[in-house]
């Protein structure tokens, strides 16, 4: 199949991301290829309707989306919520599902997604149904720049390019991981990562700006030695060091603590499991749990463990007052 070819699209979870995904798809795909959303936030699916009325149709749940497309996108918060749009009375398998492509870019635990899996694969066994979480936040999705770790075998599978070209549309790395669930235990392995990153960078921001240190200098010094990171580097924790950073926003519109807390807790949980050595995760979840209920940091960029830890949000003010 090719994207010439397909002409009706289904995309459910209209979310911070879901939503600047399907933006993409509805300038990329082509003109004739309509999309089908389902969002339980209606407002999410008027917003979308408006910019795209003769590309957008709204529908009344899972099942209706599924039923009107030959392709799926799921892109939603939880393992619980996945399960109930593709298991429930009106959800995406409660219809005929023979010979669909589903694709789950949600990230959640694997339990669930092989629960999933394996219901779809007695259901139907004509149905192709992938893990493709994603990474770059909602500044990569709004760009379009997005990877996708997508768990697939890369080797024997005659689907990978179509894959491949079609996520493509959203993001601008499609990464094959293996085999079904591998996506999702590659998601839970960066964002490990990149919540330990956050919280050693804030960290090491605040010593150095406790000693005199601009961190503007900061980060250029990161940048040129073995400490440069992606996060400092694009997603500094410290206000007003990368202007278009959440931090420099107020901690808007990022990849909320809260959702950070989810993934690092499903990290630990998978590390645990497969018998992992964890030296920094129960500190580091701690941490993301303590944000994630704090008031001045709930519902904010992950990154704002900076305030959360102590660091110095108004610097430039202060240093003004310095010079004078």
């Amino acid at each position: 199949m090719s994207l010439g070819h397909i002409d009706s699209v289904g995309f459910i979870g209209l979310g911070a991301m879901g939503m600047w995904m399907v933006v993409h798809l509805t300038e990329k795909l082509p003109a004739t290829t309509r999309l089908y959303v389902f969002d339980i936030v209606t407002p999410l699916m008027n917003q979308l309707f408006e910019k795209c009325p003769h590309k957008v149709i709204q529908c009344a749940n899972a099942k209706d989306v599924a039923d009107r497309s030959a392709i799926v996108f799921t892109m939603l918060p939880e393992g619980h919520h996945v399960k109930k749009v593709y298991l429930s009375e009106d959800g995406i398998c409660s219809g005929d599902i023979a010979g669909k492509l589903l694709i789950d870019c949600s990230t959640i635990d694997t339990a669930s997604f092989l629960e999933v899996r394996d219901h779809i694969a007695k259901l139907s066994p004509t149905t192709s149904f992938y893990d493709a979480p994603v990474s770059g936040g909602v500044i990569g999705a709004k760009r379009g720049t997005i990877a996708f770790y997508l768990g697939c075998d890369e080797e024997n599978n005659p689907e990978l390019p179509m894959l491949v070209e079609l996520l493509s549309l959203m993001g601008s790395q499609v990464i094959p991981c293996g085999g079904p669930s591998l996506g999702l235990a590659a998601k839970l392995s960066n964002n490990y990562l990149s919540g330990i990153i956050a919280i050693a960078c804030s960290e090491a921001m605040d010593m150095g700006m406790r000693s005199g240190l601009d961190p503007r200098v900061l980060a250029k010094v990161y940048a040129a030695g073995t400490a440069q990171n992606t996060v400092c580097d694009r997603f500094c924790p410290v206000p007003g060091v990368y202007p278009e950073a959440p931090s420099s926003n107020g901690y808007r519109n990022g990849f909320k603590v809260q959702l950070m807390k989810k993934d690092f807790s499903l990290a630990v949980e998978m590390a645990h499991n497969v018998e992992a050595v964890n030296v920094l995760g129960g500190a580091g979840l701690r941490i993301y749990e303590g944000a994630s209920e704090d008031v001045r940091c709930k519902d904010l960029d992950s990154r704002v463990v900076f305030r959360y830890l102590g660091g110095v949000e108004d610097w430039q003010a202060e240093k003004k007052q310095r010079e004078e």
